[in-house]
Order: C-alpha cells, then sequence, then structure tokens
C-alpha cells in the first residue's frame, strides 16, 4: 500500500535526547564525545532523529558513508573504517555479520576499527549470539578486552523507546523503557504484545485519521505489533527480551505457533558462519523450511575446491551440504518440538532485492516480501521429490 506519513515533532525529539541524557549516572566527558561512520539513510528515526540528534547534543561528529550493508555496497563501508576509526558503532545486525568476516581476514582493519571503539549498538533484528562473540574475540585480539554492546528498541512512530543500558553478556535483550516511557504488554495468543505511551510517541498519521485511530487502543497506547517477556518476570529489573513479531508468527498444519524472529536468529546462530540471514517458512504446512542467504567467503572455505568456482557450484557442494545437515539436525536435537525443527533448507545465491521490498534501505530483511517474491522457491522446499538444491535435514 501507499506509504504512511508518520508525524515527528520537535516536542519528540528532544524528549527522545532528555531520555537519553537522563541516564547518565554523570556528565559527558568532553574528550569522549561521540565520532561515528553513519551508513542509514535520516529519514529512518535510529540515524535521523536518535542518532543524528544525540551527536548534536553532545558536540560530536558524524562522518557519512556511502556504503550500506547489503552485497556489492559494503566494501564502502569497510574502505570508510579504514580512513574513520569511531567511538560509536551501530547498525543491523546483517552488518555485524559482514564486518566480523572481514576484520577475521584482516587484523590492520580490526585493530583500526577497535582502536577508539567505546562501545557497539545494533537494533531492527535480534543480533546472533554467534556473531556477538566472534565480534568479542576480534575486540580481545585488538584490545585485550571486550567492548559493551547495547541496543535499542523503538519503531518510527515512537523513536526509542526502550534500552539496554548495562554491561551484559546476553544477546536479544530490548532493555528497560527509557525515562518517561511507559510499556504495557498485552496477552496476544500465546505472546505478549507490546504498546507504548509517551512523549517520545507521534501524534498520528498526517492526513490519515482513520490509521490513526486503529494505531492506538482505548487507552492511547500505541501498538507496535511486537512481543516481548521478561528475562526473569519475578525480576522485571532484569530487562526485556525481544520475542519477535507478533504478525509474523504462523501455526504449522498441527496448529503448533511458530515464533519466526526467534527461529531466525537460532538458525543464523546453529549454521554460523555459513548462513548470514534467512527467512521462515511452514504457514499450515507439515514442518518448518528455511530459505537462507550464505555467507559466500565462509562457504568457499567450508568447500575447499578449486573445482567449484560459481556461487551455484560453491552452495551445492558436498562440503557445504553436509556442514548445513550436520549443523541442522544437532538443532533439532536441541529443539524440543516441531515450533522449532528446520525440516529442509535451501541456499540462495540471488542477494535480497531492494526494488522486490526484500530488504529495507536499512539493511533488514522483510520476511513477507521475500516469501512472497520467491514462492516457487518455497513451493520447491516443499516438493515431494525434492530438487538438488533443497537440503532436506
Amino acid at each position: 500500500g501507499m506509504p504512511k506519513g508518520v508525524i515527528q515533532t520537535q516536542g519528540m525529539m528532544c524528549a527522545q535526547v532528555a531520555a537519553s541524557e537522563a541516564l547518565r549516572s554523570e556528565p559527558a566527558d568532553p574528550d569522549e564525545v561521540p565520532l561515528s561512520l553513519e551508513w542509514m539513510p535520516w529519514n529512518h528515526i535510529s540515524a535521523g532523529n536518535v542518532g543524528f540528534n544525540g551527536v548534536i547534543n553532545s558536540g560530536g561528529t558524524i562522518y557519512l558513508d556511502n556504503g550500506k550493508p547489503i552485497p556489492g555496497m559494503f566494501d564502502e563501508t569497510i574502505r570508510n573504517l579504514r580512513e574513520v576509526s569511531p567511538r560509536v558503532f551501530g547498525s543491523a545486525p546483517i552488518a555485524f555479520a559482514m564486518l566480523a568476516g572481514a576484520m577475521e581476514k584482516d587484523e590492520i582493519l580490526r585493530d583500526r576499527f577497535f582502536s577508539n571503539l567505546r562501545y557497539m549498538g545494533y537494533g531492527g533484528a535480534t543480533l546472533s549470539n554467534d556473531i556477538y562473540e566472534r565480534m568479542q574475540a576480534l575486540a580481545i585480539a585488538a584490545t585485550g578486552m571486550r567492548i559493551p554492546l547495547t541496543t535499542m528498541y523503538g519503531a518510527t512512530e515512537t523513536q526509542g523507546i526502550t534500552v539496554v543500558h548495562w554491561l551484559t553478556e546476553r544477546v536479544g535483550l530490548i532493555g528497560l523503557p527509557l525515562p518517561g516511557i511507559t510499556l504495557k504488554l498485552v496477552p496476544n495468543g500465546q505472546k505478549l504484545e507490546v504498546r507504548v505511551k509517551g512523549p517520545t510517541v507521534t501524534p498520528g498519521y498526517l492526513n490519515r485519521p482513520d490509521l490513526t485511530e486503529a494505531a492506538f487502543d482505548e487507552e492511547g497506547y500505541y501498538k507496535l505489533g511486537d512481543a516481548a517477556k521478561f528475562v526473569d518476570p519475578h525480576e522485571p529489573a532484569k530487562g526485556l527480551i525481544f520475542d519477535g513479531r507478533v504478525t509474523e508468527d504462523f501455526k504449522l498444519s498441527s496448529g503448533t505457533w511458530v515464533s519466526v524472529g526467534t527461529l531466525r536468529a537460532e538458525a543464523i546462530a546453529a549454521a554460523s558462519p555459513l548462513i548470514q540471514d534467512c527467512v521462515i517458512a511452514g504457514l499450515d504446512k507439515d514442518y518448518i523450511a528455511v530459505l537462507a542467504w550464505p555467507n559466500m567467503a565462509a562457504a568457499k572455505e567450508i568447500a575447499a575446491s578449486i573445482h567449484a568456482s560459481t556461487p551455484q557450484e560453491i552452495t551445492a557442494h558436498p562440503n557445504v551440504v553436509a556442514f548445513l545437515r550436520e549443523r541442522l539436525q544437532a538443532h533439532n536435537a536441541r529443539a524440543g518440538g516441531s515450533s522449532g525443527k528446520i525440516g529442509r533448507i535451501m541456499l540462495m545465491t540471488e542477494p535480497p532485492s531492494i526494488d522486490g521490498h526484500e530488504i529495507t534501505d536499512k539493511g533488514y530483511v522483510n520476511q513477507r516480501a521475500t516469501l512472497e517474491r520467491r514462492a516457487k522457491l518455497v513451493e520447491a522446499l516443499y516438493a515431494d521429490d525434492p530438487a538438488a538444491d533443497v537440503v532436506v535435514i
């Protein structure tokens, strides 16, 4: 459908900066002002409001990056990171996967990246534990210590509303509400749907009172469509965990719910470093299947063959297939019920399409758009007589 114009007020932006500043235990060190390399477009709230206004408020510096965390454009980001050693680096999880792969092969880049870095941040999707540990291993190799990694959660309609503002070794958290923000967790099926009220929330959609009315509940809370759960229900101060999109989850033919966000992160971690990103299929099917984009550098190493040169030859190599099957069989053994077990997987050599809306300009994969655009591949995953490029687990 047509894009919705989300009203952004000066009051919302000021409230965002004020909420972030209120978390400081002491005044900012003038010698430690933010210095960042930013690729995200400024029509994205995280970059244009949260990041930009935060840096301006602190008297910091932003270097503009023409690269993006998508195939063919991340090399520009790597070139820029050789010139700019940021104090703060934030991006989508896919960028950390690409960056880890590049730094594992290039010690000079690794040392340059970490030389001034104070903390990292991610958002938009869950970062896998494998990528987190690889980044920390690189940090230790470069500096002798781990680097704090944080995350802020929100939406265009809300700006940043929760943040992990403490040291933690756990990924997948979305933290606790920022000062002035109130969250409401509403039962929705087997999950708790997130709703929010506060000074950073939009008053509505431009010239669309119908959409505005539908977006808020009877108590004035904005409905994000996401789910969250407590790390420990008995100790809410330990924070919240992102629990997927309520609208993305689906049921298998058995009636069992599948948590798409959770399984996506688990699949990437299970097959690391081979899988760079993936989408989950299985609506009304007997089992779950996965369409995945491979990390071609890792696939080449796993194939270890001079005879496999094209992407298709590499991903179809017996070593790659065996690696994938072994890792996902181990995942299935841990998964328990059918809602976590992967029956089949296909490695795709065509990168995600921006024009096809499979990946946003922010680097986030669109589950629904990908499954719709690649419907024939989904059919192939569930064929009675699967083709050679479908790996049966």
